[in-house]
């Protein structure tokens, strides 16, 4: 990256852990494509259920020579009941363990803007098939 790694936190207490993920995570994105110019991460708490755990909204800007990679990526509020098939009938039956957790979503959007910039970089490189007429 040519431009130092931004990071913002927002209503999200930050434990060194959180900040080590996402510096891994973003130094990681150069070996699928060596041309990123920035990376600017947010990190924010969706609501505000302590109790019950919280939703994490995290976004990933990547600023790449002409144009912009951005994934933006929310903790699936059902994603337990939409498993399973069944309704939702418990207030706990809304957010998966995992989900409420910060590295798990900031994991997840980086997994999402890696498969973007693999996509980004293979019609850079003029990869992608062309169907003959």
């Amino acid at each position: 990256m040519k431009l130092p790694l931004q990071m913002t936190f927002r209503n999200v207490p930050v434990p060194d852990r959180v900040e080590a993920v996402v510096r891994r995570r973003a130094a990681q994105l150069d070996r699928y494509y060596d041309a990123i110019m920035s990376c600017r991460v947010l990190v924010e708490r969706a609501d505000r259920h302590h109790a019950d755990g919280s939703r994490f909204h995290v976004r990933v800007d990547l600023g790449v020579p002409g144009g912009e990679v951005v994934v933006s990526h929310d903790s699936s509020l059902h994603g337990g009941a939409r498993r399973t098939g069944r309704p939702r009938e418990r207030k706990e039956d809304e957010l998966d363990r995992a989900h409420k957790h910060a590295e798990v979503a900031v994991r997840k959007a980086f997994d999402a803007v890696r498969r973007r910039l693999q996509d980004y970089a293979r019609r850079q490189r003029g990869d992608i098939k062309e169907h003959q007429p």
